[in-house]
């Protein structure tokens, strides 16, 4: 992969251990797979899956014409996949590749029939293309570019009676611009303010609203405690869920959220062909002093996730976005970019 000195992805979780801009490493993350192993509790970098965010009540309430039981792992909910989930377990790479003209790194792993519970076994692949850009003004930007396919693999003939399954993926990057332990200063915008309104168990109500005090794609600062957010956005409130393509590769980078530190003048923009973000201040970062790196706290980073409607699986009118048959594929794209002037 081009310039591999600015971007760092493990076979752990095919994590992002290291995303540099001007040799700011800007993503929260451990020296070692150990220490990921032991300590990454906040899911630093992990790709998540099978289903990423909250899945209500632990239980898949209707796939194949039954329900399954998940674990429990937030409260009463399943959450990012289970307590073993996708960032938690080894994948195969990296292997190079040529992906649209570019030198790109696959990692891939199956998911096995019953892995945390889920049905079907899954064979999922992501490619990275990371390099220097520069724009019209001859200033370099690291751009990572990462590619999400999920397809059913499992020998019908053994997988008696599992005709589909749920896949939902994205990446849980924590950035931080500001050089300091939190993100304190840190100018966002996001795209809209259209949101996902929550029980106090976190699952969406069904509703879209718009998040009080946030407009779209007008700037706000994060403070020391506030604001305080971990909500899902909807990019376009105005379609239909069930419109989103299983596969979204086809549709358009949209712009997500861009975010700026005065200090450090580090910049950052998110793009993907998902249909939602979960945007999250990280109030419950809480990492403890590892290998001479400081205790990471509350708002050590903040995290832009791609991905599908909260619960589409457990909600009729979304299921469609994240319900996978035999021969469906699920796709999906996320692009970051980070300058510095």
């Amino acid at each position: 992969m081009a310039s591999a000195t600015n971007f760092t992805i493990l076979p752990l979780g095919a994590i992002i251990q290291r995303f540099a801009v001007n040799g700011l490493n800007i993503v929260q993350g451990f020296p070692s797979v150990a220490d990921y192993q032991s300590y990454n509790s906040p899911y630093f970098g992990e790709t998540i899956g099978r289903v990423g965010n909250r899945i209500s009540g632990a239980k898949i309430n209707n796939l194949n014409g039954r329900s399954y039981d998940l674990t429990a792992n937030n409260g009463p909910n399943t959450l990012h996949g289970g307590p073993k989930g996708w960032g938690k377990r080894m994948w195969e790479g990296p292997i190079k590749e040529s992906r649209s003209g570019k030198e790109a790194i696959l990692f891939k792993r199956v998911s096995d029939d019953g892995e945390e519970g889920f049905p079907g076994a899954v064979e999922a692949k992501i490619w990275y293309t990371g390099g220097i850009e520069k724009d019209a003004t001859g200033k370099e930007v690291s751009v990572l570019e990462t590619e999400y396919e999920v397809k059913m693999c499992g020998d019908p003939a053994k997988e008696t009676g599992i005709e589909e399954t749920a896949v939902g993926v994205t990446n849980h990057s924590y950035f931080n611009l500001s050089g300091n332990p939190t993100i304190e200063g840190t100018q966002i915008t996001l795209s809209t303010n259209q949101h996902l309104p929550v029980d106090s168990g976190a699952i969406p109500k069904g509703t879209i609203k718009p998040y009080p005090g946030i407009t779209a794609n007008e700037p706000f600062t994060l403070g020391p405690e506030e604001p305080s957010v971990d909500h899902c956005f909807i990019v376009d409130s105005s379609k239909s869920p069930s419109s989103v393509p299983l596969d979204t590769r086809n549709e358009p980078l949209r712009l997500l959220v861009s975010a700026f530190h005065p200090g450090s003048k580090v910049h950052l923009e998110v793009h993907s062909t998902e249909p939602a973000f979960q945007f999250y201040t990280g109030s419950f970062i809480d990492v403890p002093e590892v290998n001479g790196i400081p205790a990471r706290g509350a708002r050590a980073g903040f995290c832009v996730e791609p991905q599908r409607y909260v619960n589409s699986l457990n909600t009729e009118e979304w299921k469609s976005q994240v319900r996978v048959k035999r021969g469906d594929v699920w796709g999906a794209r996320i692009t970051y970019r980070g300058w510095m002037h």
